[in-house]
């Protein structure tokens, strides 16, 4: 505990916390810093200007990082016969049906993502309370609910990321390793940043991103300038 506390004052002394730094000196800061005995995720978390209360400011989507997420996601499938074999094929950890449905029931939740195809929603419908506040539901906005389900779970295992916003306004994802360069992990900024971009309500006047910030697992975050994330200030500095 006492090392950890010391890397933390460590790692606050080399940041200006009121500072908004460009994407590329924050990711080398992040780099630079003092971290953990493992690959700590880097995760970013964008204050939006919207109301989620209201559905036509609901902000979600999903999007396929440009250098993966590092992250060693379990996904589970429910789906019959073909589809089934299909998802077992393309590297699902969990697939089924009803049987499925009552592990989940029973509060085995042991995955992170949840693929479902059409015909199995009724089934999956009854497990809405359970999985839609751990932000687990299939929808079909997101490619979740969908008969391509060998597609979608090469697509989630590949390094797609769906994000979804908070109450508070929030949005916030794992966007790669400490361990990645510093290029892979800009690249992967700024596609998630473009991404949340496109997805912004029609409704939303002035400023849509109020304000975000960078961070590892167990460090500080940095406030990000948010002209340094578009992707055109990416193909400036390359």
């Amino acid at each position: 505990m006492a090392q950890s506390g010391k890397r933390l004052r460590t790692a606050y002394e080399k940041i200006d916390r009121v500072k908004s730094y460009p994407l590329d000196e924050a990711i080398k800061i992040i780099k630079e810093s003092p971290h953990p005995k493992f690959d700590e995720t880097v995760e970013i978390a964008m204050n939006l200007n919207v109301d989620p209360r209201h559905a036509d400011q609901m902000v979600r989507g999903v999007i396929a990082m440009p250098s993966g997420t590092g992250k060693t996601v379990r996904i589970a499938v429910f789906a019959k016969g073909d589809k089934a074999a299909e998802a077992k094929e393309a590297g699902a950890d969990l697939v089924g049906a009803e049987d499925l449905a009552q592990k989940v029931q029973e509060g085995q939740i042991e995955f992170d993502r949840c693929i479902a195809t059409p015909d199995m929603m009724p089934v999956v419908g009854r497990l809405g309370k359970i999985l839609g506040p751990r932000g687990l539901m299939p929808n079909p906005k997101t490619g979740t609910v969908t008969q391509d389900v060998k597609g979608a779970v090469r697509a989630v295992k590949g390094g797609q990321v769906e994000f979804r916003v908070e109450k508070s306004g929030i949005i916030h994802a794992g966007i790669g390793k400490v361990s990645f360069t510093e290029a892979a992990l800009a690249d992967n900024v700024r596609a998630f940043v473009e991404a949340v971009q496109r997805a912004r309500p029609t409704g939303v006047k002035g400023a849509y991103i109020k304000k975000t910030s960078l961070s590892t697992t167990m460090g500080p975050g940095l406030k990000l300038d948010v002209a340094s994330m578009s992707p055109a200030s990416g193909e400036a500095a390359a």
